[in-house]
């Protein structure tokens, strides 16, 4: 106590929060520490396991005591609705409103994808054990089924008549989709006027369309209007069809995420529409529109009901895709896995596990591509660059005096005459 306080006087608590002066703003609070959202807290992870606890004890009394429930897709998803609601609330005695919003919605999006990936691998672990007898066969890649009975070994035949049917339907899509698909992005890119909208309108129709209807156009006009036969042409055709809107699809919306102040520095250069759209828009957009081929041919690439119905289906070897049946590695796995034989089921399943196999692979390049982002430059490409500036400076180099970029009139040798230059090297 000092001498100016009195015996009995109360003692004032300071406030929490400072208090401003008189006739100033109030101070801001201060803001709490931001969550981490990339780790996984100690405190979160009790709270799941205290959950996962709860949802089994739960739904093993709700099964076995009070009610007459049974099944074990039904204790699933009681247990997992449980576990949701028992892991809000775990989360909630700690936590904020928006902390618990935010930790329900990372489980429930967590949960989504390990089913995704669990069907996933389910179906591809699947295929693989099936087929995976004769897939180990080298005959397998090198032989058709025109000498392979339903009762032959797995040693006999193969689908190399489907790898070639699929090589050529598909690269003949590629030929006759990909120009088409880019110039239409570019068109719908570059307008908008009335009948780009409707085109714009045509293209996301198309993707929702059933791949039969595409088959039944090529075969109605190309088969039965002009009179041409059944062969890979045609089944080129009714691909092309279908993988067509896909790729003016994302096309488009690759070309519509390009920086708009990249086209407005071109047009300030002076540069023209089509200069600009050649040499800044699809450099920037190479990557997307790479994913967007890619994509449009595994759309195609696994389709059998179009292929049946404009190239017919055929187990000897055809390499002519102008005349006559050809068939492709869907068809042949779906012909295949309808036999009764063991062996041809086999097959049939190789069938399908090699054309899973490309598909992912397909993928996998189209995610691989996709990743690097505008200007990513590669160790071979940044290696060219120097190059290329090397060869610039030892041109520069071999110029007269007077050529030189820096010769001036005024300019010395040593550089004086030149406002911030050094000596000029020899």
């Amino acid at each position: 106590m000092t001498l100016l306080e009195a015996p009995n006087a109360p003692r004032v608590e300071a406030p929490a929060t400072p208090v401003p002066p008189p006739g100033r703003a109030p101070l801001p609070t201060p803001k709490p520490p931001p969550r981490r959202r990339r780790a996984i807290r100690r405190d979160l992870a009790w709270d799941l396991a205290g959950a996962a606890v709860v949802a089994v004890s739960v739904t093993w009394l709700l099964f076995g005591r009070v009610a007459p429930l049974s099944g074990p897709i039904g204790f699933a998803v009681v247990a997992y609705v449980v576990f949701v609601l028992a892991y809000g609330l775990l989360v909630s005695l700690h936590e904020d409103a928006t902390a618990v919003k935010d930790a329900v919605v990372t489980v429930l999006l967590s949960s989504a994808a390990v089913v995704v990936f669990s069907a996933l691998l389910l179906v591809v672990g699947f295929t693989l054990w099936r087929g995976w007898r004769a897939l180990v066969h080298v005959n397998f890649y090198t032989q058709d089924m025109s000498r392979t009975g339903p009762l032959d070994p797995l040693t006999d035949g193969g689908v190399a008549h489907a790898l070639v049917g699929t090589l050529w339907t598909i690269g003949i899509a590629l030929l006759l989709s990909v120009p088409l698909g880019l110039l239409a992005a570019i068109y719908l890119d570059q307008t908008r006027s009335r009948p780009s909208r409707v085109v714009r309108s045509v293209v996301e129709a198309m993707t929702a369309l059933p791949t039969i209807l595409a088959g039944l156009f090529i075969y109605a006009i190309w088969i039965l209007s002009f009179g041409f036969e059944k062969s890979g042409l045609a089944a080129a055709l009714a691909l092309s069809v279908m993988m067509l809107p896909y790729i003016i699809r994302t096309s488009d919306l690759v070309l519509r995420l390009v920086a708009g102040n990249l086209r407005e520095a071109s047009a300030a250069l002076g540069a023209p529409r089509w200069r600009t759209m050649v040499h800044v828009v699809l450099p920037t957009a190479r990557s997307g529109l790479a994913t967007a081929v890619i994509l449009g041919t595994a759309r195609g690439i696994g389709e059998a009901s179009p292929v049946l119905l404009t190239a017919g289906f055929t187990s000897y070897m055809n390499a002519d895709p102008v005349h006559g049946p050809m068939v492709s590695l869907p068809l042949e796995a779906f012909k295949l896995v309808q036999s009764p034989e063991p062996t041809m089921v086999a097959r049939g399943f190789a069938c399908a596990a090699f054309l899973l196999v490309v598909v992912l692979a397909l993928f996998v390049v189209a995610r691989i591509v996709g990743g690097h982002g505008p200007g990513h430059v590669t160790r071979r490409q940044s290696r060219r660059i120097a190059r290329a500036s090397a060869r610039d400076v030892a041109r520069f180099d071999r110029l007269r005096p007077d050529e030189r970029p820096h010769a001036r009139p005024d300019a010395r040798p040593d550089g004086a005459g030149v406002p911030g230059a050094g000596p000029v090297a020899p």
